[in-house]
C-alpha cells in the first residue's frame, strides 16, 4: 500500500507534464497562441507547422506528409486530453509513448541524434510508457470510475433510490 501511494503525485506530475506538452503543441500549430512570430508561439499557424512537418517527415514521399501532420496532431490532442482528464490513462499513455517515439526516430533520421535528444522526445516517450505501468492514476476520471464500479459491486449507492431504500 505504501508504494501505491509513493505514485500519487508522480502519476499526477508525469499527466500534467505529458498532457500539457501536447495540448500546448497542438494549439500552437492551430495558432491559438498567437500568430508566427510572437513571443513564446513556435509555429503559430498550420502551415508553418506543415513546413516544420516536411522537414521531419522529408524522407517519406510527400503526399504522406499532410494525412501524417493531421494524425499526428489529432493524436496529440486525443493523448493529452485524455492523460490530463485521466481517462484511459493506460491507453493514451501506451498512444502518446508510440507516438513519441515515432516522432524522435523521424527527427533522428532527419536531422541527427542529437535534435530528439535535446528537444527532450525520447524523455516524452519514455515518460509516457512510464505512466502507463504505474498501478492506479490518483485524481483521475480512471480512479473515479473504479471507485464508482467497486462501490456498485459492494452495493454502496450514492443515488436517491439507494438512500430511500435504506
Amino acid at each position: 500500500m505504501q508504494l501505491v501511494q509513493n505514485f500519487k503525485l508522480a502519476s499526477l506530475y508525469l499527466r500534467i507534464a505529458i498532457g500539457s506538452a501536447y495540448i500546448w503543441e497542438v494549439a500552437d500549430r492551430l495558432g491559438i497562441l498567437g500568430a508566427n512570430g510572437k513571443p513564446h508561439v513556435g509555429w503559430g499557424d498550420w502551415a508553418h507547422f506543415m513546413a516544420y512537418a516536411s522537414q521531419v517527415m522529408g524522407f517519406l514521399p510527400a503526399w504522406l506528409i499532410p494525412p501524417f501532420a493531421v494524425i499526428a496532431t489529432i493524436g496529440e490532442a486525443l493523448f493529452g486530453l485524455l492523460i490530463l482528464l485521466g481517462l484511459f490513462t493506460r491507453q493514451a499513455a501506451i498512444g502518446s509513448g508510440v507516438l513519441g517515439f515515432c516522432f524522435a526516430m523521424a527527427m533522428a533520421l532527419s536531422f541527427g541524434i542529437e535534435s530528439p535528444l535535446g528537444y527532450s522526445v525520447f524523455t516524452l516517450s519514455a515518460a509516457s510508457f512510464l505512466l502507463a505501468t504505474l498501478p492506479s492514476y490518483a485524481w483521475s476520471f480512471d480512479s473515479w470510475l473504479q471507485h464508482r464500479k467497486i462501490n456498485k459491486q459492494l452495493g454502496i449507492y450514492q443515488d436517491k433510490s439507494s438512500m430511500e431504500a435504506v
